[in-house]
């Protein structure tokens, strides 16, 4: 079950650039990089929060599935 992550989708859509959404986050911009290429296995909870109140967004906003195989991931974020 594949989770896609459209976090540049909502990026553009707000009008921010990932860097400024990282510091807001507190996450470095290269974990942001790969949360939005979707190279993780997972992500916090409170970091999804974070994400989510910068962006005035819900976490649905964000994530979604498609059927197919599962991508492998490189690991967790924040």
């Amino acid at each position: 079950m594949p989770i896609v992550v459209t976090l540049d989708v909502m990026l553009a859509r707000r009008k921010m650039r990932s860097r400024e959404l990282a510091e807001r986050v507190g996450i470095t911009e290269a974990n942001l990089s790969l949360l939005k290429s979707g190279k993780v296995r997972g992500v916090r909870f409170d970091t999804l929060s974070r994400i989510c109140e910068a962006l005035q967004c819900q976490p649905g906003d964000l994530l979604a599935w498609e059927p197919g195989p599962e991508p492998e991931g490189d690991g967790d974020v924040g």
